[in-house]
């Protein structure tokens, strides 16, 4: 059958995509940048639960007046030549990943707040042929105030899609025996190096609202799995060393989920504890609330407060450890499409 002249022209069909997702950065470390980007990430209803009607003006009114300044110079302690520490590292994610996969498979990457954005790339997979997609958030814990709003974005993606693509989402992968035994083996490698051996290890995640966990996200208990895996698989070389369990990066008046970071560090400090090492397993690359908070701050608390050796450990990132469990996860993901 001949195609009429003014038959619209028909893109290309079949290919396979990636898409890694983390959750965002602003686009330079100045307060300008800055304000747009908490402006994007506290309007999102999954991340800050409060009626929009009574939110807004506080937003508003008061934070994006006062936290943006203040937000651009813990960015400026960690900005790179590259830019921001999480997109740089996310953006070597996806080259690295794309390596591993090979030609067949087009693997980008996106920021849930931020540039590169999920519709941009998924919009520039499809038009690059790709019809099935794996969505991959970069949370190896499920919460609603991260992989969900993922996942609402992505839908508010499609809804402008004539022609949508299959898709595919990552699930959470925080008992995963190949993540787990990815951050027994990257964690032990870095404890090995340091100059001392710490008396306390804490495996310090990203906190949230109590509330959250009653009105039933499983973040909590999902964090809890992963650091008591981990320590499980730590014990037969490194169990002369207490590993504990913290929240970080309070954030307003609600009671959040305890104990919390910066209160451990001082309190293991005061009571004797000279020698200590953080991980953050929640966080598949380093950002500003590890190589800040964690690195630069949480020395300085524990230091000030009597600790004498203090280490901050790194994310998997894109190291060798954290690609091939990347690969295995989505691999196994893609079964039946490659």
């Amino acid at each position: 059958m001949t195609k009429p002249s003014d038959h619209p022209s028909v893109p290309a069909t079949g290919g396979v995509g990636v898409l890694l997702v983390n959750l965002g950065t602003p686009d330079a470390p100045t307060p300008a940048a800055v304000k747009r980007y908490l402006a994007e990430f506290l309007s999102d209803p999954r991340v800050v639960e409060i009626p929009q009607l009574i939110w807004q003006p506080i937003l508003r009114g008061v934070i994006l007046n006062t936290r943006p300044k203040k937000s651009a110079h813990a960015y400026q302690q960690v900005w790179t030549a590259d830019g921001s520490p999480l997109a740089a590292i996310t953006r070597t994610q996806a080259q690295a990943l794309q390596e591993r996969l090979g030609d067949g498979i087009k693997v980008r990457w996106a920021m849930r707040y931020g540039n590169p954005s999920i519709p941009a790339e998924l919009n520039r997979l499809k038009a690059e042929g790709c019809d099935r997609l794996l969505i991959a958030p970069l949370y190896p814990q499920y919460s609603g105030a991260t992989t969900a709003t993922v996942v609402d974005k992505l839908g508010e993606a499609l809804g402008a899609l004539r022609w949508q693509p299959a898709i595919r989402t990552l699930p959470p992968y925080y008992d995963d025996p190949a993540h787990i035994a990815a951050l027994a083996a990257d964690t032990a490698r870095q404890l090995s190096t340091l100059p001392f051996r710490p008396e306390v290890l804490l495996l310090s995640f990203h906190g949230m609202p109590e509330r959250t966990l009653h009105l039933g996200d499983p973040y909590h208990c999902q964090c809890r799995k992963t650091a008591r895996l981990l320590a499980e698989a730590l014990a037969a070389d490194w169990g002369d060393v207490r590993i504990e369990t913290t929240f970080q990066s309070r954030f307003g008046r609600a009671k959040w989920l305890e104990p919390a970071t910066d209160a451990v560090l001082a309190a293991e400090a005061a009571k004797g504890t000279k020698r200590l090492a953080i991980a953050a397993p929640g966080f598949s690359a380093d950002c500003l609330e590890t190589l800040e908070e964690l690195a630069i701050r949480g020395r300085e608390q524990f230091l000030e407060a009597g600790g004498q050796d203090f280490a901050a450990l790194e994310c998997l990132n894109a190291g060798e450890a954290g690609m091939a469990m990347l690969e295995a996860l989505v691999r196994r993901e893609l079964a039946g499409w490659v």
